[in-house]
């Protein structure tokens, strides 16, 4: 798979696998845990696991937003939407099952439901249709949750509302670091997260468990940049916060993307996927701005929800304790085109990476 690389890149990759085997043959069984979506998409899509080294693992971690969103949350918009409000999402949320039915059943039930392209849209069709109450599903990590507070402070029209449902990386990174059958070596944080972020919220994971970690991007080669940085940090027994991603994560991070995120959202404990409650995970709005809060507003209430179907083991995948080959619902009751759990519906879900692949994954 190296040489579907562009050439000058194959040249380098092979120049940086041997490195990383170098490196490997000094140290014992290592596993690397990565928490982005499209990392995992490179990752699986130009066959890089297959390259490493045998004692080098690298497993996904929670990196889809979509995916970890509880079905409590899921089924508060399917009941906003029965209920005649017009809920608009973005695409990959539309198919994810709730506890008993996703957004596309009730569309197919009779609910205005709408796919947007960003929450902006969601403010002009309010703005078109004031006879209609709308509620926008506000769903993503850091790197979304800075476009909801934008059309938030800018006061939309009094017919739109927000289901937050904004989740933070870091406090499920340190979950999964403190998970003793886990594990970890080493973590790839996030590269489109950091963007926003920066880089101190990783500090605690060297300086505190002595992990190393690395934010990389996403080209095949930093993410084999990133194994390399974690397997030399290791070798040398000293774990540190190292930014491979220089060309598009700043050490601070989008500064005024994070003063608008702390004037609309307040962090709050935060329910994860088959995780459960995560401490400081979640944003929720303010109360300048909770008059905008569909929950307040409109008050859906839910009972016995349901996040893992039988059978699904969604919740282990999540946090890479199983590989979605090792799901007994993988391409038999769960395919992309029939999902039982949300790792198979997102483009960043780890099952849909890995059923869509060009080749058997391992």
């Amino acid at each position: 798979m190296v040489e579907s690389l562009r050439f000058r890149d194959a040249t380098l990759a092979k120049r940086v696998f041997e490195k990383i085997r170098k490196l490997a043959s000094n140290v014992g069984a290592i596993k690397i845990c990565h928490v982005c979506g499209t990392h995992e998409w490179t990752i699986t899509h130009f066959g890089l696991r297959s390259l490493l080294p045998s004692n080098v693992e690298v497993i996904a971690g929670p990196g889809c937003p979509v995916c970890i969103v509880p079905a409590s949350e899921f089924d508060e918009s399917i009941q906003l939407a029965l209920k005649g409000l017009v809920v608009t999402c973005f695409g990959d949320v539309l198919r994810v099952p709730g506890s008993k039915m996703s957004l596309l059943d009730a569309k197919a039930e009779g609910a205005d439901v709408r796919v947007v392209y960003g929450v902006g849209d969601a403010v002009k069709m309010a703005e078109k249709e004031k006879e209609k109450d709308f509620v926008f599903f506000a769903v993503g990590f850091e790197t979304t949750a800075p476009s909801t507070a934008v059309e938030v402070v800018k006061k939309p029209p009094e017919n739109l509302s927000f289901l937050v449902c904004h989740r933070v990386i870091p406090p499920a990174m340190k979950l999964l670091v403190e998970m003793k059958d886990l594990s970890l070596n080493g973590f790839i944080a996030p590269g489109h997260v950091s963007t926003i972020i920066g880089v101190k919220p990783y500090e605690v994971f060297p300086e505190v468990y002595g992990m190393p970690t690395v934010v990389a991007g996403f080209e095949p080669l930093d993410v084999l940049f990133g194994v390399y940085m974690i397997l030399k940090q290791l070798s040398e027994g000293k774990p540190r916060l190292e930014n491979e991603y220089v060309r598009a994560v700043r050490p601070e991070g989008n500064v005024k993307a994070q003063e608008l995120m702390r004037e609309v959202f307040e962090v709050v404990d935060g329910n994860w996927r088959g995780l459960g409650v995560i401490p400081s995970s979640a944003f929720e709005l303010r109360e300048d701005y909770e008059g905008f809060d569909a929950r307040l507003r409109y008050n859906p209430k839910v009972y016995g929800a349901v996040d893992i179907q039988p059978g699904c083991k969604c919740h282990l995948v999540i946090i890479g304790k199983v590989k979605p080959i090792e799901c007994p619902l993988f391409m038999k009751a769960c395919t992309p085109q029939k999902p039982v759990g949300p790792c198979m519906v997102s483009s960043e879900g780890t099952c849909q990476i890995w059923a869509k692949a060009d080749k058997t994954v391992s």
